[in-house]
């Protein structure tokens, strides 16, 4: 939410480079995505990476960030044969306890017609930690791309999303599992107590990252790369 999929801009090529086929996707009203569908959320992005999966024509790994990783929850329930595993990055999995002011604020910051300058200014702290070395670039790309017509009403609306139904759908996914957390993930109040609730939950494993927040993927790509690739080997051994 709020990012492109170059997110995963150094991520991917240490998985080709690792002999793996990767696909990436923007969401719903984010980068290269339209911004006129009737919907957003974790539920809709999960229809949709459940399409891209019908679309490669075969199971796969899927790797979520937040709220994509809620969605890769609900693929995972609802269609197994298409997921042969999960990775879930600084996941968002179930609805989390917050006040209804709280709430009420968030759903204000998000709000056209302030909603990517807001974002653009809370980035740094969805980044806590190290950031990347194009972090500034990165950033300035993020905040254009949701500056575009329709894209700053897309994002508002996708920041309204909930997490219910992921939590629903963890009692029934089967599929091996890697939870990967930044140590300094500003989302959540023990991000290690998180991360440890959602493998046990999920019979998975868990990676923190240190010196990270929201997006180990490109704040620690080393140590993140390291920890997907041994996850993958673990599921060809097993295969």
């Amino acid at each position: 939410m709020g990012e492109l999929r170059s997110t995963y801009r150094f991520l991917v090529p240490a998985l080709v480079a690792a002999g793996y086929t990767v696909a990436t996707t923007d969401l719903r009203g984010h980068g290269d995505s339209d911004a006129t569908f009737p919907g957003y959320g974790d539920v809709e992005t999960a229809g949709d990476i459940e399409g891209l999966l019908r679309e490669l024509d075969r199971p796969a790994v899927v790797v979520g960030n937040s709220m994509g990783a809620g969605a890769a929850v609900i693929v995972a329930a609802e269609h197994p044969e298409l997921v042969s595993g999960l990775v879930l990055i600084g996941p968002f999995v179930r609805q989390p306890s917050t006040s209804a002011l709280k709430n009420l604020l968030f759903r204000i910051l998000m709000a056209r017609p302030w909603a990517a300058a807001a974002w653009k200014a809370y980035m740094p702290v969805l980044h806590a930690g190290t950031k990347p070395a194009d972090f500034a670039e990165y950033r300035q790309a993020a905040i254009a791309s949701m500056k575009r017509p329709g894209h700053e009403r897309a994002f508002s609306l996708t920041t309204r999303t909930d997490h219910v139904r992921a939590g629903e759908c963890l009692a029934n996914v089967d599929s091996p599992t890697l939870v990967v957390m930044g140590a300094k993930d500003p989302d959540f109040k023990s991000p290690e107590a998180e991360a440890d609730w959602i493998a046990r939950t999920l019979r998975g494993s868990v990676v923190m990252v240190p010196d990270a927040g929201r997006y180990p993927q490109s704040q620690q790509p080393g140590i993140t790369a390291a920890a997907i690739t041994n996850f993958l080997g673990t599921l060809a051994d097993n295969a």
